[in-house]
């Protein structure tokens, strides 16, 4: 046996340097002891005691039009048709209903969401900078809406590191790319360890995640090496954050072949779980295998989980324009399973230190420019965002608009504020978070004037 480990080492170094004069040095400088590389994604203490421990963040690509799902607005109704500055109001196309103890009103398109109105919190005042899919979608994801900026998943990464080192620490559930792109789960100017990594629904979740050597011991052999000459490349450049990252995302890129697989298989979930999410084995991997994905990943210790629903395409995402019918079928794909990871999580004890968010990059105008029109428009004055699970107070509605679901006639939140309670919630100061890069020290919040909405904080 030791005779054929000796072989494999020689042939692994044999590929890796071939004949090269340099090979005496180079397996003399591997046999030396040395110190293992500071590791960038090493858990970190947060600011303070946390309520939450990790992340799900829905995101459902298109403007979903607050007024016909989570804002009831029952004067809207009343005064339909009638002149409104240069358009007309619109009637919602659909009831809302009380739910739960708390008396929640939703849409009837979303039963299964209404039936857990008890355990989240519904702002019905978000407000953003304006009515434009790339740059609200980007402003949503980095807090700004023209300029490169980290993720909110790579600045929670940056901040709090690790759970599981073999496996990112932030991870994207998109079977399409929303508007923006990839750049909404990039780490721009901080370590590349910590950007998304995009997992797309599908028979190989993750590409060229198969190992390409024949067996684990010799695969181990060969990364051990790989590890030690990094190490040996490190000393001397300790301060140098970005190799340190690449070598990190190396070592994670290794233990993701013997864990994703696993972790993403939700097929090995009980038959009563897959119904929960109306999930059919074999079946396709649509939204509800999206979101118990994200469960068995928060599970298994990433600690930033973002989940995209639809990408840009005009007639399938939530981007209304031609016919507010199609809602129907947008909120028949996410309500129960949205429904069902918030009853996993309580089930798994995972809700009070598991932070849920559902949100959408603006609202939808609650007039038209003519009566006929069967769709409406992009709207940011006012739209609905929800928080649940750690640290959020349960059954709660914060936030009013005014009688047509137009302006936010009270406690108005803008995406700034979300994204400061978010950290908050994590243990996370938004004035403190920051990072050095050209001279300026940068934060998830920039220089906007912004707070932690305390109000929705149980």
């Amino acid at each position: 046996m030791h005779y054929l480990n000796l072989i494999n080492r020689r042939a692994i170094a044999k590929s890796m340097v071939g004949g090269s004069i340099l090979m005496p040095g180079i397996l003399q400088g591997l046999m030396a002891s040395e110190a293992k590389p500071s590791d960038p994604l090493a858990p970190r203490a947060p600011h303070f005691e946390p309520k939450a421990k990790r992340v799900i963040f829905v995101f459902l690509s298109g403007g979903v039009s607050h007024i016909e799902t989570f804002c009831h607005c029952p004067q809207l109704y009343a005064d339909a048709g009638k002149k409104f500055g240069k358009g007309f109001l619109k009637a919602p196309g659909w009831q809302f209903n009380p739910h739960g103890e708390c008396g929640m009103m939703m849409s009837e398109l979303l039963p299964h969401l209404g039936g857990a109105a008890d355990d989240i919190c519904l702002i019905n005042s978000m407000v953003t900078d304006a009515p434009d899919h790339t740059a609200m979608t980007f402003m949503m994801h980095t807090g700004s809406g023209n300029v490169a900026r980290p993720s909110m998943g790579s600045w929670v990464s940056y901040g709090l590191g690790s759970e599981n080192e073999n496996l990112p620490s932030f991870i994207v559930l998109a079977p399409e790319i929303p508007y923006h792109g990839a750049e909404n789960w990039g780490a721009e100017f901080l370590p590349a360890c910590h950007q998304g990594t995009r997992i797309i629904p599908g028979d190989e979740p993750i590409p060229n995640l198969r190992r390409r050597l024949p067996g684990e011991e010799l695969q181990a052999m060969e990364l051990d090496l790989i590890q030690k000459m990094n190490q040996r490349h490190l000393r001397g450049r300790e301060n140098d954050p970005l190799l340190a990252a690449r070598i990190r995302s190396f070592e994670t890129a290794a233990g993701m072949q013997i864990e994703a697989p696993e972790v993403l298989d939700v097929e090995r979930e009980s038959d009563a779980t897959l119904e929960m999410y109306g999930i059919k084995r074999g079946g396709a991997k649509n939204f509800a295998w999206q979101a118990l994905a994200a469960r068995r990943l928060a599970e298994s210790g990433v600690r930033f989980i973002e989940v995209i629903d639809r990408g840009t395409g005009l007639g399938t995402n939530w981007d209304h324009h031609g016919d507010m019918k199609r809602l129907t079928k947008n909120c028949e794909d996410v309500d129960q399973p949205l429904a069902a990871l918030i009853q996993d999580l309580k089930q798994r004890g995972m809700f009070e230190d598991t932070l849920l968010v559902i949100t959408t990059e603006f609202g939808r105008t609650p007039m038209v420019a003519k009566p006929t029109n069967k769709g409406r428009e992009h709207h940011s004055r006012c739209f609905s965002s929800i928080l649940a699970g750690a640290g959020v107070k349960r059954g709660l509605v914060y936030g009013k608009s005014d009688e047509y679901g137009i302006e936010v006639a009270e406690d108005r939140v803008h995406v700034h504020d979300f994204h400061a309670t978010i950290l908050h919630l994590l243990g996370l100061d938004h004035q403190r978070l920051t990072f050095r890069h050209a001279g300026l020290d940068h934060k998830l919040t920039g220089v906007n004037d912004c707070r932690v909405v305390t109000e929705v904080l149980a």
